[in-house]
C-alpha cells in the first residue's frame, strides 16, 4: 500500500519552513503532494503559477513529491489523489490548536464518507519559526529583502 500525504496550503509564498517540514516528511511517506489551495475570494501577492514554479523548482531533485493545486476542500483533494495522511506544520502551540481543531473537523469529514485520514504534525525547525508566508509578504510589500525567507524567489512573481 502506496502512503501518500498532503501538505495543503496557500504557500503565499512557500518558505524555508514550509521546504524544511517537507524535506523531513519525504523518508516518511511514498509520495508527497504539496497542494497549493486556490480560494477564489482571496487576492494573493504571489500569482497561483510562480508559486507552483517555485515550489517545483525547489524539490526538482525528488521526484517523491509532486505540486498541484486545487480547489474546494482539501479533504476532497485527498480522496480524489488517494492520500491517506495531511502533513502540517507547527511553529507553537497556537498553530497546534488551530491546527488540532482542522484536523478534528477533517477526520469527521472523512469518516462520513467512509475514508480516513490521518493528521501528522511536525515542528518547525527553531531556525524557522519565525517566518511566516505573512510576514514575508509584508516585508516584500515594503521592498524588503525576502532572500533569507524563502529558496528560488525568482520564480515568484507579483499579481499586479
Amino acid at each position: 500500500m502506496t502512503r501518500i500525504a498532503v501538505f495543503p496550503g496557500s504557500f503565499d509564498p512557500f518558505t524555508r519552513g514550509h521546504e524544511d517540514i517537507v524535506r523531513r516528511a519525504i523518508p516518511l511517506f511514498d509520495e508527497i503532494i504539496i497542494a497549493l489551495g486556490v480560494n477564489t475570494n482571496k487576492r494573493y501577492m504571489f500569482q497561483t503559477e510562480s508559486r507552483v514554479k517555485h515550489i517545483q523548482s525547489i524539490f526538482s531533485d525528488d521526484t517523491s513529491v509532486r505540486i498541484m493545486s486545487y480547489e474546494g476542500l482539501t479533504i476532497d483533494f485527498c480522496r480524489e489523489n488517494k492520500a491517506g495522511y495531511l502533513i502540517r506544520g507547527l511553529r507553537n502551540t497556537n498553530d497546534f490548536e488551530f491546527e488540532k481543531a482542522i484536523a478534528f473537523m477533517n477526520d469527521d469529514l472523512a469518516t462520513a464518507h467512509g475514508g480516513a485520514i490521518e493528521t501528522i504534525f511536525l515542528m518547525t525547525d527553531k531556525v524557522y519559526t519565525g517566518i511566516s508566508s505573512t510576514i514575508v509578504r509584508e516585508i516584500k510589500k515594503n521592498q524588503g529583502d525576502i532572500s533569507r525567507f524563502v529558496t528560488n524567489e525568482e520564480h515568484l512573481i507579483i499579481n499586479t
